[in-house]
């Protein structure tokens, strides 16, 4: 099936990782460096890449999401607010509140940010939809300049160019108001992008170039081998890489990569989703995943999400954790190929229920081990009754010490000890859950906390 262009919003989540590389020795005992065996981000920059999400601001304030997005991932996208409608629905009127916010939360905690996207056919606001000619042309190189100006030295990749190629077998330039400025106006952008931000990646981004032989595939490959011979500005390309059953990984997907690396350029996989479950999807991921490790100049991946739930495509189920958070098949073998093809870290899970009836709570408890450290994480699940608060007590076996924490507050670090919700994670409504975890070193062999509910 062939993917369409999208002229509506896509939803999706993003999640990124605290980067002890960036973040510098002042934090390290909160993300220490064996904490890279058991998170996407930080099993990536073992091979020095990125592994990132898609983000939307809005759902910053949802702790499910910012939890996963700031343990799992070291790279951002904004999923729609970087776009030409967010950031000039006026003429020369420029809005960059909710891009902003992705920035600094970004920013914050050590993750790049992929700048998405600076030029495009689809998502224009109202104005430049009825524009042609000369004045479409440099308004679209006044939008260039403003906002790559205003992220300067503040995006790591900027995605300059989105989409411009059709779909069919021609594998020509797509018709659109842009395209009628003249065959140019891809080198122009790309140019007016060196010169506002100088300092970041600039790439060209598109869908259904993933399989080598189309010619929509062939078309890209030769855009990018003319810019690199005439000296015009590009530093990588980025293959968005959705894929379902009728659409599926080809087989000659890591040539792809490898070609177009060949030419002098980064690559990135860049809005990656495989709509499937179970096995299946496990497989494909680990397909893309391992492809990307084996070409050089592949230097990061980036999911259009987090939860199915905020997947563009939600029915298909596409991304690497489930409506409720929880890590899907498809993470673990992410996980599993970043770390070298490795079997996971092994995994075992307890639970035990307050004494007193089922409108307390229940602590269930999984362990990622390797020899001298683990991780656990730890959900909490409210009875028949909603809670307002709750405590934990893990008791931690002689030479088990906890290195950081996150998502409770915590007394003690080693022994007895307790945890108790942080303040936005207290409340959790009759038979949903809220999680935290800890770090370690040591073997915590088989925990068996105890929680109690406020």
């Amino acid at each position: 099936m062939k993917l369409t262009s999208r002229s509506v919003p896509r939803t999706a989540l993003g999640a990124a990782l605290l980067s002890v590389t960036t973040l510098g020795a002042a934090l390290l005992v909160n993300a220490p460096v064996a904490q890279a065996a058991t998170t996407l981000g930080a099993s990536a920059a073992e091979s020095g890449r990125y592994f990132g999400a898609a983000v939307a601001a809005h759902k910053l304030s949802d702790s499910v999401y910012t939890g996963i997005l700031n343990s799992e991932f070291t790279s951002v996208t904004p999923e729609n607010e970087m776009k030409l409608d967010a950031t000039e629905p006026t003429q020369g009127q420029f809005t960059y509140t909710s891009a902003d916010r992705i920035v600094a939360h970004a920013a914050a905690r050590g993750m790049k940010v992929r700048g998405h996207t600076l030029a495009w056919h689809s998502q224009q606001p109202g104005w430049m939809q009825s524009m042609e000619g000369a004045p479409l042309r440099s308004a679209m190189l006044n939008h260039v300049t403003q906002v790559a100006t205003h992220y300067r030295g503040k995006i790591d990749s900027w995605d300059v160019v989105n989409e411009a190629f059709a779909d069919g077998d021609g594998g020509g330039r797509r018709d659109s108001n842009l395209q009628r400025t003249g065959n140019d106006w891809i080198e122009a952008a790309f140019r007016a992008a060196r010169a506002a931000d100088p300092g970041a990646k600039l790439c060209y981004n598109d869908y259904n170039t993933d399989d080598w032989t189309h010619a929509k595939t062939q078309a890209v490959y030769r855009l990018v081998q003319d810019f690199k011979t005439r000296g015009v500005p590009i530093d990588c390309v980025g293959f968005q890489s959705h894929f379902n059953p009728a659409s599926p990984v080809p087989s000659n997907y890591q040539t792809t990569l490898e070609n177009f690396a060949a030419l002098g350029v980064d690559v990135q996989i860049t809005e990656l989703d495989i709509e499937g479950s179970g096995s299946a999807q496990a497989s494909n991921y680990d397909r893309v995943t391992r492809a990307c490790l084996a070409v050089a100049r592949c230097n990061g991946i980036t999911v259009w999400g987090i939860r199915d739930t905020d997947s563009w495509r939600a029915s298909g189920t596409p991304l690497l954790f489930d409506g409720s958070g929880n890590k899907k098949a498809a993470y673990t073998s992410v996980l599993a190929a970043l770390n070298g093809g490795t079997t996971p870290p092994t995994s075992t899970t307890t639970t035990t229920t307050t004494p007193g009836g089922p409108a307390g709570c229940t602590a269930t408890v999984s362990l990622n081990s390797w020899n001298g450290g683990f991780v656990a994480t730890v959900k909490v699940t409210a009875g028949s009754a909603a809670i307002n608060s709750w405590n934990v007590t893990t008791n931690l076996p002689s030479g088990v010490s906890v290195t950081g924490s996150w998502n409770a507050e915590r007394t003690g670090t080693s022994g007895a000890v307790q945890w108790r919700n942080a303040a936005y994670n207290g409340k959790v409504a009759a038979g949903q859950s809220t999680e935290f975890g800890f770090q370690g070193t040591g073997s915590a062999g088989t925990l068996t906390p105890g929680c109690t509910a406020g």
